[in-house]
């Protein structure tokens, strides 16, 4: 809608929803001219579930249609998705950010609390609402898809700075029951997708660099790709900045990298999610699949055995119950992963950002990675975990210090932190893909806005690039002087 303009002698206003035209005379107030257009837009959206799907094709729309990820998640493209909101469905997502996170552009310390550590309060206890939007991408629209800002203290601390470059939630079919044309609605076989919005990353990689080096290392994760963004909410398309699509875990994660999707799917946030001793908390392990069954005997018996006396009693019955309830073998491989790369917004640091999942074919819970933006560097607060976790607390966080005081999983991790140093995260791999990688998306990044970037100028794009090619060198080493 186009915004009404004030002290106008004589003007005539239109603002056409649909097929109706209203004209104004210069003998109407503001308060007249504001009254009928909210209540054409509120009719407007009253009225909305009158359309006709016209761009719905099986291979674009349709739950039948298998993922396609060469289209969703090229690796050496950067696409383009628009969002279009109604004026007062975008002001009514503002309004609910500010109830939830203070006056925008100021710190609040309103709800919620600290960034997830042990004893911290999480802050996604509420997300922000969805609300119906239109998505355009490649001369298709996808209709009435549920859209809402997204994050956790990434979503609160950008707010807070008055940046709107802020990450979005899409679900395709959220809507379905108030919009019957967009049944099973899908994205190219996709029902979730997140959009990052890269926040603390100055080079716009690390997201689907770091995804990209546990994929490739055998590790079921997420895709990643980039996108520019491009959001409608009545003045026409605003460049909301460079960020990167990411396949949703509890979408088609599940579907395509495991056999059988209907085990229990866990996303820990809270105290519960470090699995201390005395932390077991069932409302703390939120379940993203299975929701209606009361049965978390899976994450209850993970607690129970990791703290049985067994493990220094008889270590070999201590492992053998271990491994029949954890992967454990996934894990010390994420663990070297993750590690070697540094990532320290997750767990050993912070209780929150992977999921479990129970998979019904071994019987065994899985550890998946998630929230990747604050990996490939050595972190805020107390910095990533040194390769010999040395000065951690081994009961604050057991899953990696009990098992790294096991001499034979202590051997299991060291096989792998040499397996990722040679192969996913060699250096001249790595080099590689940040050059082709920062070339591609350079011209989109340093053409960020104002009020929409994390940029302080264009350089900043470069320099963090520098030190990521730094960083993978100076990794290397760590590990030759750890294993040596």
């Amino acid at each position: 809608m186009k915004r009404l303009k004030r002290n106008l002698n004589l003007f005539i206003v239109a603002v056409t929803f649909g097929a109706t035209i209203l004209t104004f005379n210069a003998c109407a107030s503001d308060e007249d001219i504001a009254t009928v257009v909210a209540e054409e837009e509120a009719a407007e959206e009253a009225d909305d579930s009158d359309f006709v799907a016209t761009d719905w094709t099986a291979e674009t729309h349709s739950k039948d249609a298998d993922p396609n990820f060469d289209e969703v998640f090229e690796d050496n493209a950067v696409k383009r998705l628009d969002i279009v909101i109604t004026e007062t469905r975008w002001q009514s997502m503002l309004d609910d950010m500010t109830s939830l996170y203070g006056t925008f552009g100021s710190v609040s310390g309103g709800p919620g609390g600290g960034p997830g550590g042990p004893g911290e309060t999480v802050l996604d206890e509420e997300n922000p609402i969805f609300v119906p939007g239109e998505v355009f991408y490649n001369g298709k629209e996808w209709y009435r898809v549920g859209v809402r800002f997204k994050g956790n203290s990434s979503l609160k601390t950008s707010w807070e700075s008055g940046i709107l470059k802020l990450s979005f939630k899409l679900d395709f079919d959220e809507f379905e029951d108030d919009y019957p044309q967009i049944d099973n609605q899908r994205f190219y076989g996709f029902k979730k997708l997140s959009l990052k919005n890269n926040f603390n990353d100055k080079s716009m990689l690390r997201e689907k660099v770091a995804t990209d080096v546990f994929r490739n290392a055998g590790l079921v994760s997420s895709h990643a790709a980039f996108y520019t963004v491009y959001v409608d909410h009545g003045n026409g398309p605003e460049y909301f900045g460079l960020y990167t699509l990411v396949e949703e875990v509890d979408d088609t994660v599940l579907d395509e990298q495991f056999l059988d999707d209907n085990g229990n799917l866990y996303k820990p946030d809270g105290d519960a999610a470090s699995f201390a001793a005395g932390t077991y908390n069932e409302s703390e392990y939120v379940k993203k699949t299975n929701e209606d069954e009361d049965d978390f005997s899976d994450v209850e018996s993970l607690l129970s055995i990791l703290h049985d006396d067994t493990r220094t009693t008889d270590p070999v019955a201590w492992r053998t119950n271990l491994d029949a309830v954890l992967d454990t073998d996934v894990f010390l491989k994420y663990l070297a992963v993750n590690t070697v790369i540094q990532n320290w917004d997750t767990y050993g640091r912070m209780t929150h950002n992977y999921f479990l999942y129970n998979n019904p074919d071994t019987s065994k819970l899985t550890w998946i990675p998630w929230d990747n933006n604050e990996a490939l560097e050595n972190g805020n607060m107390e910095g990533s975990l040194p390769l010999d976790f040395s000065g951690l607390n081994a009961s604050e966080w057991p899953l990696i210090g009990y098992l790294y005081q096991d001499s034979v999983y202590k051997s299991q991790y060291d096989t792998y932190v040499q397996e990722v140093a040679d192969g996913a995260f060699n250096v001249s791999t790595m080099q590689s893909t940040y050059s082709t990688y920062a070339s591609l998306v350079q011209p989109y990044a340093i053409s960020e806005i104002e009020g929409y970037t994390f940029l302080n100028n264009s350089s900043d794009f470069q320099s963090a690039v520098n030190e990521l090619n730094t960083h993978v060198s100076a990794r290397a080493s760590a590990v030759s002087d750890y294993l040596n």
